[in-house]
């Protein structure tokens, strides 16, 4: 019998807040963390530019320094301390901080894109443009993409299956979907999964320009107007647990992961496929049992670009037919920005707040309707809602899709 997964805790940081339920209010109410920054690479680096962005605030590495009263900061990277910060949020509202559990049945398992940007491009500068001889002793595994993993084990105490996974904007889609696995197959009871990035660097940022991925001024998903992605950072993290093993400890059930779609484009490396991201949504809605819901709260990948908001609403026409504008629609990067390797995580932890709540988040900056674009945004204010169900999509750049489906 496959083993059912409730999730008992949730954690996240982003511009949008330090808190899960900071970064739900904020989508609630409307309230947008992009604003325009100034990344100055410094002396050998080009003229600064200013793009608009979503950063987490300062001041978070010192309050999680706090809580463990010790300094962590110094052997890992922003990335790693994003991903410890929502992970500590979620275990401590699991209940499981020194729960026997988290020894030798619990799994990690957090996605990134590109692990230690910043000290990348530190350490860059420090041997191209100062011909520094010796690197930072703490190079190596500040920049490693499984840092923040190791960091939570650390942490925690704990000995199970610790790893990371790297997909580009589905890497925290994927982390979620292989800790569902290392629970339904036995290897696990708990699993700590998510994501985070920080790579809206000044060298970062200058490859996505290259593309021209970015927006002029901010992010508008589904509007006709639209022009880009804005980059953010943050991290997310939800604790997945048996639902045997969760209610017989106490736990509160927050929601329950019911299943996913996982597909490869293998078309194009920048360029999204009908065929590929609608396969995925299929498949999520068939192993979630979506189907003879008459409305699901779609956390759309919705990056505000012009191929991928078009692409993704022909592949909710797709796999829903004509029943395609019955479920609502949100974009929840319009307010917290792109955080690539942590967007899934974060899209899930207000989604599924979204569900208790009975309300859908309106999709910001969103100003003339495309008809290319047909589908049911919740634009304006917040939207009362009767779903009890969530589809969440992440697709990436390489042609790498994952869609989940969710109950609260």
């Amino acid at each position: 019998m496959v083993r059912r997964i409730a999730i008992t805790g949730l954690g996240a940081v982003s511009a949008l807040g330090a808190t899960a339920r900071a970064n739900w209010d904020a989508a609630r109410e409307g309230r947008s963390g992009i604003v325009a920054h100034l990344f100055d690479g410094g002396q050998h680096a080009p003229e600064p530019v200013t793009l608009p962005a979503a950063l987490t605030a300062d001041g978070f590495e010192a309050a999680l320094e706090a809580r463990f009263g010790r300094k962590v900061s110094g052997m890992l990277d922003r990335f790693a301390l994003l991903g410890l910060c929502a992970a500590y949020e979620a275990v401590e509202a699991a209940g499981l901080i020194d729960h026997p559990a988290l020894s030798q049945r619990t799994a990690i398992v957090l996605g990134h894109g590109q692990g230690g940007q910043e000290t990348m491009e530190k350490c860059y500068e420090r041997y191209y443009g100062l011909k520094a001889q010796r690197m930072h002793p703490a190079t190596v595994p500040k920049v490693m993409v499984s840092g923040a993993a190791s960091a939570v084990a650390m942490q925690f105490g704990v000995h199970g299956p610790v790893f990371a996974t790297s997909s580009a904007c589905a890497s925290s889609a994927h982390a979620i979907v292989q800790g569902a696995g290392l629970i339904q197959t036995g290897l696990a009871d708990i699993a700590i999964v998510g994501g985070s990035e920080a790579i809206a660097t000044p060298g970062g940022m200058s490859g996505w320009t290259a593309i021209q991925a970015l927006a002029a001024t901010t992010c508008r998903p589904f509007s006709k107007d639209r022009d880009g992605m804005v980059m953010g950072d943050g991290g997310a993290v939800l604790i997945l647990e048996d639902m045997d093993h969760a209610k017989a400890r106490g736990a509160e059930i927050l929601g329950e992961y019911l299943g996913a779609g996982m597909t490869s484009d293998a078309f194009h490396i920048t360029q999204p496929s009908l065929e590929g991201t609608s396969g995925a949504m299929r498949q999520a809605v068939a192993n979630g049992g979506l189907a003879e819901f008459e409305e699901v709260l779609i956390s759309a990948h919705g990056t505000g670009t012009p191929l991928n908001d078009k692409n993704e609403a022909a592949s909710i026409h797709a796999v829903f037919g004509d029943k395609a504008k019955r479920h609502p629609v949100i974009a929840t990067k319009s307010a917290h920005g792109h955080l690539i390797g942590g967007s899934a995580a974060l899209q899930t932890v207000i989604a599924l707040q979204a569900l208790k709540a009975g309300l859908a988040p309106p999709v910001l900056n969103y100003s003339e309707a495309d008809p290319e674009c047909d589908v049911d945004v919740v634009v304006g204010q917040v939207r009362p809602i009767k779903a009890r169900h969530a589809l969440v999509n992440a697709f990436a750049f390489g042609g790498l899709n994952v869609s989940m489906a969710f109950a609260a």
